[in-house]
């Protein structure tokens, strides 16, 4: 009897403490952009609303990258002026000057549409990603190289405007 009561409570003291050690995730850092440029992480918190639609970010119509619900990536960019737009059944567009060794973060959340998700891309801060990080997942670099470059491929077939 005594080996027993041993035994449960022993399984009551480590369990909680070994599920929360397994299942704690770990905040994401954020390397420095390289010198002389800036950087910009594009981040989706985790929601139920629109959690199947992907925030496709462009620059100049081009695909920049393509963040999924719960995901975030990172873009070093060249100093200066940039404008970044989303679309769905709706566009956002966002302007953001982007410092040399500096690293901005802008948000991607999708509010209800009519037929679609509607994004919107505005600014946050690093304790804001910080403080979600430990949900998000960096997105796959494969996934959206293979988005992007069909992404092109369709642009580049598409008739002139």
């Amino acid at each position: 009897m005594n080996f027993l009561k041993t035994a449960a409570l022993a399984l009551v003291l480590v369990t909680p403490g070994t599920i929360a050690a397994e299942t704690a995730a770990t905040p994401a850092v954020i390397a420095p952009p390289p010198p002389g440029k800036g950087q910009v992480v594009f981040f989706r918190p985790n929601s139920m609303v629109g959690m199947a639609i992907r925030c496709t970010v462009r620059e100049n119509g081009k695909m920049i990258g393509r963040v999924s619900n719960g995901r975030y990536f990172v873009m070093v960019a060249e100093p200066g002026a940039h404008q970044y737009t989303t679309k769905t059944e709706a566009t956002d567009t966002i302007n953001i000057e982007v410092e040399p060794d500096e690293t901005q973060y802008l948000k991607c959340k999708i509010a209800a549409g009519i037929m679609a998700g509607r994004p919107n891309l505005s600014p946050s801060s690093q304790a804001e990603f910080d403080g979600r990080s430990a949900k998000l997942k960096l997105q796959d670099a494969e996934d959206m190289a293979k988005a992007i470059a069909e992404d092109e491929a369709e642009m580049a077939a598409a008739p002139p405007k």
